[in-house]
């Protein structure tokens, strides 16, 4: 395995460059793989040659998915509960030998206006939206030490960022611009590791989470006013940003924000 701070030649990659996009030996975690980007982020790295360990808590799901990919795993958790996030580390571990590549995919919003915000609701969302991301990173940063290197990509948001009102969701709003610094500080405390840490940043995907936005007029209407590309985005277009994040092609970029958002923070 490749250290990620390694110096090479222009040529070190041979006459050909996705080489080095491939994803051939290595292990990956992707935590809310049971549908949306989660289950895209899993099809796109196995795609490129990784043995992807998918984790979710709809079983169901995650083995219909591993069905479709030979040699994947699928490990049934709850990333809110530490135990859970504990376990999906060490069975990863026990089964392949090492974790190369972590995608914190995870994860939950409540909108709301805070007026209306329990604080119930709000530790809950950061619990799985930057607890749960920092608890998993620790977990498998040292089995990527001794692996020779790794990368963590964080899924955080282009409302880490901006702010979200008119969709209120303070919740999410604060959880995303914690794991945008919080990706910044493992950078750094990682850095002469071997493991690179960035975030990707989507900006209006369709997921569970949006999914009401795609027949609501109101909010096309608001997306298409305020968007310099005015739609949502399509889930293949955050592959090549997620490959690059994840692979060697990316091992000199660390403690980044890779926004995909048609324009939308660049206003």
């Amino acid at each position: 395995m490749s250290n990620a701070n390694e110096s090479s030649s222009p040529g070190a990659a041979g006459l050909d460059p996705f080489s080095r996009f491939r994803l051939d030996g290595r292990v990956a975690i992707i935590t809310g793989a049971s549908s949306g980007l989660g289950e895209r982020f899993a099809r796109v790295l196995h795609a490129a040659g990784a043995t992807v360990v998918v984790a979710a808590r709809r079983l169901d799901r995650l083995e219909a998915l591993v069905a479709e990919l030979p040699g994947s795993h699928a490990i049934a958790a709850d990333l809110g509960r530490a135990e859970d996030r504990e376990r999906l580390a060490s069975e990863t571990i026990d089964r392949f030998g090492a974790v190369h590549v972590l995608v914190n995919n995870a994860g939950i919003s409540r909108t709301t206006g805070i007026e209306d915000e329990e604080l119930d609701v709000f530790r809950e969302v950061l619990e799985v939206n930057v607890t749960a991301l920092w608890h998993l990173s620790k977990l498998c940063g040292p089995s990527m030490i001794a692996a020779g290197g790794g990368a963590i990509v964080n899924v955080a948001s282009m409302l880490g960022h901006v702010g979200g009102t008119p969709v209120k969701q303070a919740n999410y709003c604060a959880s995303k611009g914690a794991v945008v610094n919080l990706t910044r500080e493992l950078a750094l405390q990682w850095a002469r590791k071997g493991i690179t840490v960035n975030a990707l940043c989507p900006g209006w995907f369709l997921t569970e989470m949006t999914a009401p936005m795609e027949s609501d007029e109101g909010s096309q209407r608001f997306i298409a006013q305020n968007s310099p590309i005015p739609r949502m985005g399509h889930e293949h277009e955050l592959d090549g940003a997620l490959l690059l994040l994840a692979s060697p092609a990316g091992t000199f970029i660390t403690g980044q924000s890779l926004i995909v958002d048609g324009g939308w923070t660049a206003r």
